[in-house]
């Protein structure tokens, strides 16, 4: 899922969606890729769907359903509610975040995977200043 999404990161980027990755254009060959990765992640989560509880199998399908809205926001595919990339990123980060946990309780991991780490003042990227026309 993280390759994926990381792939989808910098298609958007490319399109002008996001900053940051390098930007990937959308070839046959990228096209070939994700298709394969895709199968891969399909048959990764329906070896969860056997061995997982309802919790995590719904975390998962929330996830899987973030993922999706990646990739459509990436490749341009309209959707009936609009939304920006920023949004659409944190949303999987949090179905990312409910399905570890989720994961981790149902096969008896106790706590939670991380505890929260602020970045440091420092390395924080500075706020984006709209640009004007001079």
């Amino acid at each position: 899922m993280k390759e994926l999404a990381a792939r989808y990161q910098r298609i958007a980027a490319a399109r002008g969606l996001v900053t940051g990755p390098a930007p990937l254009d959308l070839t046959s060959e990228v096209l070939e890729e994700l298709a394969e990765w895709e199968a891969r992640r399909s048959a990764l989560s329906a070896t969860c769907g056997l061995v997982g509880d309802t919790r995590t199998n719904t975390a998962s399908k929330s996830l899987n359903h973030c993922l999706w809205r990646l990739e459509h926001l990436a490749r341009g595919v309209a959707a009936e509610v609009e939304q920006n990339w920023d949004q659409a990123y944190q949303e999987f980060r949090e179905a990312r975040r409910q399905y570890v946990e989720s994961a981790r309780s149902g096969i008896g991991v106790p706590g939670s995977a991380t505890d929260d780490v602020a970045w440091p003042s420092a390395w924080r990227p500075a706020p984006r200043t709209p640009r004007t026309e001079a």
